[in-house]
């Protein structure tokens, strides 16, 4: 996008509560703290919206500035190509992603879709969230969420086998996928992997810690395992292939949806499995990955629906439906 019209950058830190709180095995938050870039250009805006991750070693106030500090390369033409290689991929590069992409959008007066040479996002089917606790509390959730087709249980180790049995006999009908965050370990993994085939678990995502493990290459696998914190980017496809069956992208990991794109493309063509995932946000952050749910076998797009509010505009959920992005919101 080439204009002799100036660009303008502006960035903000937003706090958004969650309804409850959001549990997984390396702690509990009732927040979603989220950066939104807002790229200006002549009467048109565009937006986008991040969740800087601690686990990356990400915080809100480290995006903040790292965003602050393109303004200068924006106003001097830089553009989403040469975005990639002028910021690491990571939470700051995929606001200004889906924010330079938002404003290509809008002025050009198309949907990104057409933009990208893509397919029109159709509704898909997202999972939904139970948030780790005691077999019993976790019972409690699941009944209220088992009218949904697809429910994704948050585990954390010690005591995983009668988590997962307790949320089957909460929910008989629903497909289940199980998120363990890293948190069992090799003396463990066959045997919580079995008692997730026996609950009749269809994925397990990130069972051992992000580069310790190489156990899941030497064990066969009853089900399939899913990668999270063990890739972020085309990049770190290739080494995976022996351990894992599918991959989670995210894009706050591959930095934007330009690169969130390429890597569903090429992880297809290594024989993956693709599941789409989000952090805890808003539906601005939520819309761009709707582009990406085509392409999934798994879609975990639920952030919205964990807060106790969403930003006005946001996604349309019919109950676990969930529909592409009206223009104003994005895109």
């Amino acid at each position: 996008m080439t204009s002799s019209v100036s660009r303008n950058l502006a960035v903000s830190i937003e706090r958004w509560p969650i309804a409850g709180a959001f549990t997984i095995s390396r702690g509990a938050k009732t927040e979603a703290v989220t950066v939104v870039a807002t790229v200006s250009q002549g009467n048109q805006t565009g937006r986008g919206e991040c969740v800087p991750y601690p686990r990356y070693g990400e915080t809100a106030e480290a995006t903040l500035e790292a965003l602050q500090a393109m303004h200068e390369a924006l106003a001097g033409g830089l553009d989403r190509a040469a975005l990639q290689a002028a910021m690491p991929a990571g939470a700051a590069r995929n606001a200004l992603d889906c924010a330079l992409l938002d404003l290509e959008a809008k002025t050009a007066g198309q949907r990104v879709w057409t933009l990208l040479g893509r397919k029109a996002p159709r509704p898909c089917t997202t999972a939904f969230t139970i948030s780790l606790g005691t077999p019993e509390a976790m019972a409690s959730a699941t009944a209220k969420a088992a009218h949904r087709p697809l429910l994704k249980i948050k585990l954390g180790g010690d005591g995983d086998e009668m988590r997962i049995a307790a949320v089957r006999q909460a929910a008989p009908e629903s497909e289940l996928i199980v998120d363990a965050n890293e948190a069992w370990t090799p003396d463990n993994l066959e045997y919580n992997l079995a008692a997730c085939a026996n609950a009749g678990v269809t994925l397990v995502e990130q069972p051992l810690p992000a580069g310790r493990d190489e156990a899941l290459a030497r064990i066969e696998r009853p089900i399939a395992v899913c990668a999270d914190e063990s890739v972020h980017d085309r990049a770190s496809l290739e080494g995976l292939r022996a351990r894992y069956d599918a991959v989670n992208i995210k894009l706050d990991k591959t930095g934007g949806l330009t690169e969130a794109l390429a890597m569903a493309d090429a992880a297809e063509a290594l024989g993956f499995e693709i599941m789409i995932g989000c952090m805890v946000a808003t539906s601005l952050a939520m819309a761009p990955a709707m582009l990406l749910a085509q392409q999934a076998k798994f879609v975990d797009l639920d952030g919205p629906l964990l807060l106790a509010r969403d930003r006005d505009g946001g996604l349309r959920y019919d109950g676990s439906l969930v529909y592409p992005p009206e223009a104003v919101l994005w895109g």
